[in-house]
């Protein structure tokens, strides 16, 4: 069942070229969602007798059991998003709905996951979820536009440090392809691909793994942007 919150913004980290990461302190613990889901994040207050303000979601970056704190990051790309750059500032009150979405890793494949930019924080919860000991091969390629914007380089270090079967591979200023990831697992046509980050990279891949004879049930996109 989704929930609607009010959360304090607690922190606002600046990455540069306009990508923020905001940390939410919600007014009780947020209900238990699956790593993947996404919420909707309004500006101006809700007032529960009424219509939910404009909105826009978010893929819930933090981990299920992190209950009391709410990660996101963003670029600044639209009207939504550049009054959040300008208002989502620390200390302000705004408002959360969640969880929502189906996009979440499957458990019983090799999986290869493809990031682009801020698309990376729909994969950071199920990453450090993962067990040491996990059998499943999980190929990561994340992608940016330059080294910097690699913003969460350093938590995908740590969890590959930490699990042998996840492999990792960055690639700064061009696309993702396939090419990436193949090599990388032992059966391609029997993974499950997931595809995160701005829509001509989702279809750039998509075009690709189907052309190579991946099934569009193997394909998975996060497409709500």
């Amino acid at each position: 069942m989704s929930q609607k919150l009010a959360c304090t913004i607690e922190r606002v980290i600046a990455h540069g070229e306009r990508v923020y990461t905001l940390v939410l302190r919600p007014e009780r613990p947020i209900p238990r969602f699956r790593a993947g889901q996404f919420l909707h994040l309004a500006l101006d207050r809700y007032d529960p007798t009424g219509f939910w303000p404009e909105s826009r979601v978010f893929s819930i970056a933090s981990g299920p059991d992190e209950r009391t704190a709410v990660r996101i990051t963003y670029a600044v790309k639209g009207a939504f998003t550049t009054r959040m750059e300008t208002e989502a500032v620390a200390g302000r009150e705004i408002w959360i709905k969640l969880p929502y979405g189906d996009f979440v890793v499957a458990e019983s494949a090799d999986v290869a996951l493809f990031a682009g930019g801020t698309g990376v924080t729909a994969f950071t919860a199920f990453l450090e979820g993962l067990a040491p000991e996990t059998r499943q091969r999980v190929v990561l390629a994340y992608g940016a536009r330059t080294e910097d914007l690699l913003i969460y380089r350093d938590v995908i270090d740590r969890c590959a440090a930490r699990v042998p079967s996840l492999s990792v591979a960055y690639v700064v200023g061009r696309l993702l392809s396939p090419d990436t990831v193949w090599p990388l697992l032992p059966e391609p046509p029997s993974a499950q691909f997931y595809i995160s980050g701005p829509p001509s990279m989702l279809r750039a891949i998509g075009a690709d793994l189907r052309a190579r004879g991946i099934s569009s049930e193997a394909i998975h996109i996060d497409a709500w942007e």
